[in-house]
């Protein structure tokens, strides 16, 4: 099955990717590796509802963790912790019910809201974890 994305639009040529997206993936990709070299199992990857989205979730010892990751590429708009409000927050407290009721056969201790913020400038990567959020 080829991506929507990598079809042909009636005219023949590829619609062109949306750069955030592209930004967006390779930033959650840098995380689950940093995740992964630091103990962290991972469980899904941009699960979805019609609530909405979790980026990743993983296994830290006996903690479910939900990690929402915001990239970005540049200083010009900020640091990527400050995208994550407290609507943003409070939505992904939302999902995650959601999220166990649709993998029922994962169990926790506890559970915990994480950020990774990713910093992509040229050839450098900058990861910043913050735990426990709320």
């Amino acid at each position: 099955m080829t991506n929507r994305a990598d079809r042909p639009d009636v005219g023949g040529a590829l619609p062109r990717r949306d750069p955030r997206r592209t930004t967006g993936n390779a930033g959650e990709d840098h995380a689950v590796e940093w995740l992964e070299r630091h103990g962290f199992s991972i469980i899904d990857r941009n699960w979805r509802c019609a609530r909405g989205e979790v980026d990743i979730v993983a296994r830290d010892g006996d903690t479910i963790v939900f990690i929402e990751v915001k990239t970005r590429t540049g200083q010009t708009t900020g640091h990527p912790l400050e995208a994550v409000t407290p609507r943003k927050l409070a939505r992904i407290r939302q999902l995650v019910p959601a999220w166990f009721h649709a993998h029922r056969d994962e169990t926790a201790r506890a559970i915990r809201i994480d950020c990774i913020a990713v910093t992509m400038i040229a050839d450098h990567v900058a990861i910043e974890h913050v735990e426990a959020l709320g």
